[in-house]
């Protein structure tokens, strides 16, 4: 990983929004929207806001539990709101949050979530390089900042990359892990 000293940002300084309409070639045969398109969105947002904070290229590495709690319906707008939760060594955990209304603005509900990893690279766009660290300001941006270390341990014990032993973020939560 080339040497460089990235100077730390607020998660504002990322923060992205993006609106899209669900149009009819959006929607599954119910008229909702369909998943595969909403991940396709939601993963574009979650990487405009780590580009953004990495001042970088960047590639998804991970999609931590895509909740669909609520339907989205044909015709409905919808927003997509992405920060950064924390930063690690060349690795960036971007929040998702998706919220949808109707056209008039009317009915507003939060419908989905999701935490995605990116992992940034140097112009060749082939070499891990030192991403920027969060600075959290507001309680819920320290809450997530905080709960970030446990879901990358999560992640690392998930892909096989460390054994649950190893771990010491989850570790006192689990009491059988020796």
């Amino acid at each position: 990983m080339p040497d460089r000293a990235p100077v730390s940002k607020k998660v504002s300084d990322s923060f992205t929004v993006m609106t899209e309409m669900v149009m009819p070639n959006d929607t599954n045969p119910m008229g909702n929207l369909m998943g595969g398109y909403l991940m396709r969105w939601m993963d574009i947002v979650a990487a405009i806001c780590a580009g953004r904070h990495c001042e970088a290229h960047v590639v998804t590495a991970a999609v931590d539990h895509i909740s669909f709690q609520n339907a989205i319906n044909l015709g409905e707008v919808i927003t997509l709101e992405a920060s950064v939760t924390r930063a690690f060594n060349s690795s960036v955990e971007i929040y998702v949050e998706v919220f949808a209304n109707d056209i008039k603005g009317q009915k507003p509900r939060r419908c989905n979530h999701a935490y995605f990893t990116f992992v940034a690279l140097d112009d060749s766009r082939k070499v891990p390089i030192q991403v920027p660290q969060v600075i959290p300001l507001s309680s819920e941006e320290q809450n997530l900042y905080e709960g970030a270390a446990r879901r990358r341990e999560i992640r690392l014990i998930l892909s096989g990359r460390i054994k649950a032993k190893e771990a010491t973020e989850i570790r006192k939560y689990f009491a059988d892990i020796d």
